[in-house]
């Protein structure tokens, strides 16, 4: 292996409006002082040594890199990555480990249909074949959390990488030939600017003494927003000293507009620059980070918030049960080893808990300030940018080192290069294109 290696990175970048383009933008900034690193969008490239995917194969061939890295997830921002990762194995970053709603989207909506059967047939032999249909039939939904669709991807990468331990190791037991390794997702410190969370309240028209809540993040239905603002409704109608903020593009959800006709204390902010998320972030008092259904994902939003030195509202949800939280009705123990760092929701009860937890919030002062402190502490010791990068470093240096996996029984859209069209064409006139074998 190279002492200086040349790293492909396929991954959304800004100024997509995506966390992963967010979150590669700071991962990179830390490598690139060790490693020469050619990134491939979808697209138009938006910088230095930042090409349109369809350059990689003869920039590729040309001079060959050290490794391809796949930033993967379930966005549509994502797709394109699937092209590459099968006929150029590399280490594959698992953002989500559910990719069901990625395939059937993509597949589907360009009336793909025997391609969705077949890859899901590959990935989950042991399922009833008409499954599918469902889908097909544009049925999908909870299923689509059900069916991971992994197997493609785990087979065909060098190495997969999440960010979060218990899904590393249900991982291994499922697929135990595939090298499943861990990195800790690492969010950057909040700018430093004392004045401008005052700044934000007073845009907002927030009185000084309100309790402030913050949703964060792109709003979605799996953002929990319709219960939020439920919660909310009942706070507010209590009596309590409250506003609601809702920071971050809501284009996919379309019934905000009405959920909060008649809310005058919910400020629905839209998009903000990343250089202004930390203002945002402080001018309030408490974040809600909730989640459901779940990918298995781990929140960068929710990482913000503790950075921020910001109390937290999680969902309890199992992938996460390493994170020391309480329920909302529950106080901390006097000499815990790990003090909490956020209040877990239930979500067989989660209307009278979220609500529970937020007029909690509302009145408990010290209880905020405690979470708020461990909570950016916790985000200090293992979260940090720096941290995420030296795991990185890592985990870089090990896929490159690893030799190229040999899948067998792989669908045939997923080996197929689309190149036949072409060479009948050039048999057509006698002819043969070098390139193509």
């Amino acid at each position: 292996m190279p002492a200086f290696m040349r790293l492909a990175w396929f991954s959304p970048l800004p100024p997509v409006r995506s966390g992963v383009a967010a979150y590669s933008a700071d991962v990179l900034a830390g490598l690139r002082d060790a490693l020469t690193i050619d990134c491939f969008v979808d697209g138009a490239a938006p910088g230095e040594r930042v090409y349109d995917a369809h350059d990689f194969v003869w920039r590729h061939r040309r001079r060959p890199y050290d490794l391809t890295v796949y930033q993967l997830g379930n966005a549509p921002c994502h797709d394109y990555l699937w092209a590459y990762l099968a006929a150029y194995p590399g280490l594959v970053v698992l953002h989500d480990a559910r990719l069901h709603h990625a395939r059937a989207r993509a597949l589907l909506r360009r009336d793909r249909a025997d391609d969705y059967r077949a890859e899901f047939q590959f990935d989950h032999p042991g399922a009833v074949r008409d499954f599918t249909e469902y889908a097909v039939e544009g049925l999908g939904g909870p299923i689509y959390s059900f069916w991971s669709m992994l197997r493609v991807v785990m087979t065909t990468a060098r190495t997969v990488a999440v960010h979060n331990s218990r899904v590393a190791a249900d991982l291994r037991d499922e697929y135990p030939a595939v090298v499943v390794d861990t990195l800790r997702m690492g969010v950057p410190a909040p700018a430093a600017d004392p004045q401008a969370a005052a700044r934000v309240r007073r845009r907002l028209a927030i009185p000084d003494q309100a309790i402030l809540f913050i949703a964060f993040g792109k709003m979605t239905t799996e953002k929990r927003i319709g219960p939020i603002l439920r919660a909310f409704r009942t706070l507010v109608a209590g009596g309590a000293n409250a506003y609601l903020a809702l920071v971050g593009d809501a284009s996919e959800y379309a019934a905000l507009e009405r959920e909060t006709a008649d809310l005058d204390r919910v400020r629905a902010i839209g998009h903000v620059e990343d250089a202004e998320i930390a203002a945002y972030l402080r001018a309030g008092d408490v974040c809600l980070c909730l989640r459901w259904p779940t990918a298995l994902e781990t929140s960068a939003s929710w990482l913000h918030c503790l950075a921020a030195h910001r109390a937290t509202v999680i969902t309890d949800l199992a992938h996460l049960a390493d994170i020391p939280a309480i329920d909302p009705g529950a106080r901390p123990a006097a000499h815990a080893t790990r003090p909490p760092i956020a209040i877990a929701i239930d979500l067989l009860d989660e209307d009278r808990s979220l609500h529970l937890a937020m007029q909690r919030l509302v009145t408990d002062r010290v209880l905020r300030e405690d979470l708020a402190h461990h909570g950016y502490e916790y985000w200090q010791g293992g979260h940090t940018t720096e941290l995420m990068v030296n795991d990185y470093r890592r985990v870089i240096h090990a896929a490159a080192s690893r030799p190229l996996p040999v899948p067998t029984g792989l669908p045939a859209h997923i080996t197929n290069d689309y190149s036949e069209a072409a060479r009948q064409i050039a048999r057509g006139f006698d002819a043969s294109i070098d390139i193509l074998e």
